[in-house]
């Protein structure tokens, strides 16, 4: 009987974890889209990391050549950008770019934050693309969580 408990007991504590140990698994796809007629396009993935932060890789194609394009996180929507960037992200530069960032996966799906990308450090005020960040309950069609290493 005491076993049959403990066997039950480690069940429930199991199942009560699950929702955690996925998030420490799933990756968030955030389709980049052109803006200012720029036609670069792509996609970031966010992943969280087993410190509690996030590592954000940001592909994107149509980048001019020899451009390194600073790239942040914004608060607000594309649409409605926060021009003061929450936090920052490793300049693209061929097209790639990978950051970890000092916060949670979860948080920066727990308000309206963006990924923006500006044409370069001296235009600074011209974005060339952006892509919303999905919440954490889903999103608009396009944007999806997909398991850890699966590629993009």
């Amino acid at each position: 009987m005491r076993r049959a408990l403990l066997a039950m007991t480690a069940i429930i504590v199991a199942v009560a974890a699950w929702p955690a140990l996925a998030d420490q698994t799933t990756s968030v796809t955030v389709p980049i889209a052109a803006q200012n007629g720029s036609n670069q396009t792509g996609v970031a993935v966010l992943t969280p990391t087993s410190d509690g932060k996030t590592k954000v890789d940001i592909a994107l194609k149509g980048e001019p050549d020899g451009a390194v394009e600073p790239a942040h996180i914004h608060k607000g929507p594309c649409k409605t950008l926060t021009p003061k960037p929450s936090y920052a992200l490793t300049a693209i530069a061929g097209g790639k770019s990978s950051t970890v960032v000092d916060v949670p996966l979860s948080q920066l799906q727990a308000g309206t934050m963006a990924i923006n990308v500006h044409e370069s450090a001296t235009q600074i005020q011209t974005y060339v693309a952006c892509g919303d960040i999905p919440p954490a309950s889903g999103g608009p069609s396009g944007m999806s969580a997909t398991p850890a290493g699966s590629g993009y």
